[in-house]
């Protein structure tokens, strides 16, 4: 588990090798960072922590590296960075590595180096002997994208790390508020933190009040009030985003984009997709798709489909000039939310 690595680090219980890969970039440079500041104080940081390229440099000088007494303190870090040899690609410059004397560094490493490997890559190439042997014998930390449990579970290492505690009804806010970006995650959390102060709460309220959304998240909010049919409330949130001088026509991009992921959600689903299968076949977040499945449940696909066409006629009468900007989208909205109110009506009927 992602956070039980991170959280579980200290300076006692530090592998002599680590091995780091995976696409989550932040998560990647988070656990990269966590071993350094682990092993060593900022100030030995200049003096024994040495970075290595495997597309410039051959491993046996990082090796020869981590085989060198400290100068100074107890340990010293080398990162070898994009060790290509473990995956199947092979790299970009052609560059001999020694993978013998890897191999040999790796039965017997030595006990004042810590060695990290670090790329950024989806997997490793199981069938090479260097890789399983690194796989064996390093501490190994897959950097892949979190599901909204481990997500919920990240947010509370991090807030524990700021000294501060957060209610599940805030992890729930943020999510919806900040999306599924670790790095916008990790923004939103540290500001909270200050805000709330030493051993503080954050609560559902305080997010709400001091996480700015994006145009984005607008959107989303924007298409949550037509689907509850709250015209007057989609027409402020319109109003809001021309107030800040939002551009119509990317508003109408993003409208389409996620009316698109509601009808593929709610098409999908009827086919008897879960929402993990549907979240690979769409390739978004599984947490994105939870709620386009609440959303979409107040449309027929038919409906999905009317308000898809809607949005290409109002994107193609805007680039002509044909009405006011503005003015289409408020009618978009006005026409979509009495839609789905007349067809809820005749529904309950």
């Amino acid at each position: 588990m992602t956070v039980n690595f991170l959280g579980k680090m200290t300076k006692q219980t530090l592998s002599p090798l680590y091995l780091l890969y995976g696409t989550e970039t932040f998560l990647l440079n988070e656990a990269y960072e966590r071993i350094v500041r682990t092993a060593l104080r900022e100030e030995e940081q200049d003096f024994h922590l040495s970075v290595y390229d495997c597309e410039e440099t051959p491993i046996e000088t990082a090796i020869e590296e981590a085989e060198t007494l400290p100068f100074f303190g107890e340990k010293k870090v080398v990162v070898i960075k994009n060790p290509y040899f473990l995956t199947s690609d092979k790299g970009k410059e052609k560059i001999e590595h020694n993978l013998k004397k890897l191999e040999q560094y790796i039965a017997s490493p030595s006990p004042f180096t810590i060695v990290v490997f670090l790329g950024s890559y989806e997997k490793l190439d199981e069938r090479k002997k260097i890789t399983k042997q690194l796989m064996n014998e390093a501490k190994v930390f897959v950097a892949s994208s979190l599901n909204e449990k481990e997500l919920r579970q990240w947010m509370e290492e991090r807030a524990h790390v700021n000294e501060v505690a957060i209610t599940e009804e805030a992890k729930k806010t943020l999510l919806q508020l900040a999306g599924t970006n670790l790095m916008s995650l990790a923004n939103e959390l540290d500001k909270l933190s200050l805000f709330v102060g030493h051993q503080g709460t954050i609560d559902g309220e305080t997010v709400t009040m001091l996480v700015s959304r994006t145009l984005e998240q607008n959107v989303f909010v924007l298409v949550e009030k037509v689907v509850q049919r709250k015209v007057r409330e989609a027409l402020q949130v319109f109003g809001d985003l021309m107030e800040h001088n939002e551009e119509p026509i990317k508003i109408v991009a993003l409208l389409a984009a996620q009316f698109r992921l509601l009808y593929q959600v709610k098409w999908l689903n009827a086919k008897g997709y879960g929402q993990q299968h549907i979240a690979s076949s769409l390739k978004v977040h599984p947490f994105r798709v939870k709620l386009a499945m609440a959303q979409s449940g107040l449309f027929s696909e038919q409906e999905l489909l009317d308000i898809i066409h809607d949005l290409a006629e109002a994107d193609y009468q805007m680039k002509t000039g044909v009405l006011d900007k503005r003015l289409l989208i408020e009618l978009l909205l006005v026409k979509w939310s009495k839609a789905n109110e007349t067809n809820e009506q005749s529904f309950v009927r």
